[in-house]
């Protein structure tokens, strides 16, 4: 039998690990950076004086009235959030969502009350019509209960004006409506916020993931789905399409909403355009870390980290994040990932 033998492996030359081997080495070498200024903190801002509640499926978030935002504003301020993203939830609602564009309304009011108090706040106001339309759906209906997009139009150009009068310093319209960025920029300049930004949610999935968000905003349709106007899951050169009629109809920034299912798509938009790319890490996605945390099952500043760390390499310049400002404050105690 011929004698089998084994060759001396040999000495690797090249060794990857040699940059690995200390903390200040894998700090010093990064590519990719998380800061808080690039963090958005969502904030929940009802009708009525005085009250603030607490949010089950959302640890840590409430709904608050306007007399109640300014702990919270200071907050962030304190560990280095600077943008907040306002969701409206009125005490009366109708067919047309009309307290949409309401001055006297919750997000006109926190708007004027941030500013007032911090002017460096970079405030931005989500528009839509689901919070305050009676079905829930993000657009006016037609006799079928079907969304009639071109209807729409209008009144979300007119809630984002009544945003930028209150002093808004984007207006971020979410409705998935063809149009509607451009409907937003011509009704702004008219008005003569020719200053104000806008953040498309350009690329917005039907997604399981918006659950929590729809009993916090308290927006969830009465019948059916929103499938009709927002994008399918499994569709990737819809999400480029999306982002390109943006904007070429005048958006400043575009966003992809989620976040964590979707990076591929952070990725493809990136790759397609040169305006800032924002990316929403929604409520479902921060209901699983906080659930499997609260079981024990990880390490949940690691685990967040991880995941706002794996949305800025995928290409997004802003993370919307539920753990903004937990994620600020463990930066600046040194979390490592």
């Amino acid at each position: 039998m011929e004698e089998f033998t084994v060759a001396a492996p040999q000495t690797p030359r090249v060794r990857p690990r040699r940059l690995r081997r200390s903390a200040a080495l894998r700090d010093a070498l990064g590519e990719t950076t998380l800061r808080a200024a690039q963090l958005v903190h969502p904030l929940f801002v009802r009708d009525g004086s005085d009250t603030e509640r607490p949010i089950a499926s959302m640890p840590g978030h409430a709904q608050r009235t306007v007399d109640r935002l300014d702990g919270e504003v200071d907050d962030l301020a304190d560990v280095g959030v600077r943008s907040v993203l306002l969701f409206g939830i009125p005490d009366e609602k109708d067919d047309n969502g009309s307290g949409a564009w309401d001055s006297a309304g919750p997000v006109p009011r926190a708007i004027t009350e941030i500013k007032r108090r911090d002017s460096a706040v970079t405030v931005i106001a989500d528009v839509c019509l689901c919070e305050y339309t009676s079905h829930g759906h993000c657009g006016v209906l037609d006799e079928r209960h079907a969304v009639v997009n071109d209807a729409t139009l209008p009144l979300l150009a007119r809630a984002a004006v009544a945003y930028a009068d209150a002093g808004a310093d984007v207006v971020a319209p979410s409705a998935m409506m063809d149009g509607q960025v451009a409907a937003i920029r011509a009704a702004l300049d008219d008005a003569g916020h020719v200053d104000v930004a806008i953040l498309a949610y350009a690329v917005k999935y039907a997604s399981a993931f918006y659950g929590p968000f729809r009993d916090a905003a308290q927006s969830a349709p009465s019948f059916g789905d929103r499938r009709a106007y927002q994008l399918a899951p499994p569709n990737a050169r819809e999400a480029l399409r999306e982002a390109k009629l943006d904007e070429e109809e005048g958006a400043d920034m575009l966003m992809v909403k989620p976040a964590g299912p979707y990076l591929d798509i952070i990725h493809r938009v990136r790759e397609s355009t040169d305006l800032p790319l924002a990316a929403y890490q929604v409520s479902g996605e921060y209901a699983m870390l906080k659930a499997a945390a609260e079981r024990g099952w990880i390490d949940e500043p690691r685990a967040a980290m991880e995941s706002l760390l794996g949305i800025r390499r995928a290409g997004a310049d802003l993370v919307i994040t539920y753990y903004a400002k937990a994620a600020a404050r463990w930066l600046s105690q040194g979390v490592a990932v």
